[in-house]
């Protein structure tokens, strides 16, 4: 029988300084009438964010939120008394929990000095740097708006500011990347001691500039794949634990949010292209069954947004997702993690029966991708590396009893 899970609130802050060739996200260089840069329209935003959680309040009555997370974009563009008024409005409306993680997503180029100490005093607790390298070459072809220098100083301005969970964003197979040099971007990470570091490899995602236009020096993979080894070595011996395919924490370190997502609990969508997945359970009448899980986007251009936000036309489509696909749709994420998933879980938090995934576990145990013991399944190491695969195993799976 589905059950509810935790409650996330995710707010997305749309507007960076300069699009990275790159990103495939839903950002946008702010730019006035006249074409020019300018500073985007924080308190309409704001405003709109506020009546686009009021629209779907309903959905989520008496939970509790644990954890929230500002995304982008560049959030940091927002200023504090911004970010201060989002979470007073937010805190009125829906519940906080005491121990509630609020992140903040922020580029060292877009980080003004002193701001730290006010976005602490908002409720933000948890601050995500998009450093990527600390090669300055590989910075500029990259497109960032930082360089290493600027880079390690906010993240000492921010512990400075009193901020001790802090995750830093690292990406590998660069343009031009060696072994040598991603190692020595994971030295001056650890110099910095940060309490979570995020170490993926750069992808060529549809849409951007570099699927366009592709760098000519990418390593190939078998550097690649080197470096991703190698790395893994390096962040062990610093005593960071791998918890996700590119996530790594200190011990009780880990990202609550990410975590949310990765054990498909539920989340709320706020702001332009924001997606959710709120869980509804059957009422309460005494029949078990596998409820609805519902998925909700709002409107992907911010001018669109603004003027719709609050009413049923900001919302970019909903869906439900069909009992079938919710074995994909769980392993999706579950098959990231190192800790798996008790059997429980799948079943409290897709309303369906142990039973309908047994096949494609047992497949997936045959090829050495996943184990199963005292009724929990996890994926190997082989597993972790060949994840895709063990997730396309579950596509089509029956939900039915």
């Amino acid at each position: 029988m589905l059950t509810l899970p935790p409650l996330s609130l995710y707010v997305h802050l749309p507007w960076c300084v300069r699009k990275c060739p790159y990103c495939d996200f839903n950002s946008h260089e702010y730019r006035d009438r006249d074409g020019r840069g300018a500073a985007p329209p924080f308190e309409a935003y704001v405003d709109a964010l506020i009546a686009d959680l009021e629209f779907d309040l309903p959905l989520v009555w008496g939970r509790t939120v644990h954890s929230v997370f500002f995304g982008g974009g560049t959030p940091s563009l927002f200023p504090p008394e911004a970010i201060d008024r989002l979470l007073q409005a937010a805190s009125g409306r829906v519940r906080f929990a005491p121990t509630c993680e609020i992140t903040l997503e922020t580029n060292p180029g877009a980080a003004e000095h002193g701001r730290f100490e006010d976005y602490r005093r908002a409720g933000v607790n948890r601050l995500s740097f998009g450093i990527q390298s600390f090669d300055d070459e590989c910075l500029r072809r990259l497109g960032r708006i930082h360089d290493s220098a600027q880079a390690d100083a906010a993240v000492k301005r921010a512990q400075d500011a009193g901020f001790d969970d802090v995750n830093l964003d690292l990406m590998y197979a660069l343009p031009g990347q060696t072994v040598a040099m991603a190692e020595h971007d994971l030295a001056r990470a650890f110099a910095l001691r940060p309490s979570h570091l995020s170490h993926y490899q750069l992808t060529l995602e549809p849409n951007t500039v570099f699927a366009a236009r592709p760098p000519q020096d990418l390593p190939d993979d078998d550097t690649a794949w080197q470096i991703q080894e190698h790395a893994q070595a390096l962040l062990t011996q610093a005593g960071y634990a791998q918890y996700e395919i590119s996530a790594y924490a200190r011990p009780g370190r880990q990202c609550a949010h990410n975590l949310n997502y990765w054990r498909f609990g539920d989340y709320l969508g706020l702001g332009a292209g924001a997606h959710g997945k709120i869980s509804l359970p059957d009422g309460d009448d005494g029949q078990a069954g596998p409820g609805r899980i519902l998925r909700r986007w709002k409107l992907k251009h911010p001018t669109a947004y603004l003027v719709h936000a609050g009413t049923a036309a900001a919302i970019g489509g909903d869906e439900a997702i069909a009992p079938e696909q919710r074995p994909f749709e769980f392993m999706l994420n579950a098959l990231r993690l190192h800790e798996g998933f008790p059997i429980e879980r799948f079943e409290a938090r897709t309303g369906l029966p142990r039973r309908v995934i047994a096949e494609p576990v047992a497949r997936a145990k045959t090829q050495g991708w996943l184990v199963e013991a005292e009724g929990h399944i996890r994926p190997t190491d082989t597993g972790l590396r060949f994840a895709n695969d063990a997730i396309s195993l579950f596509l089509g799976e029956s939900g039915s009893d």
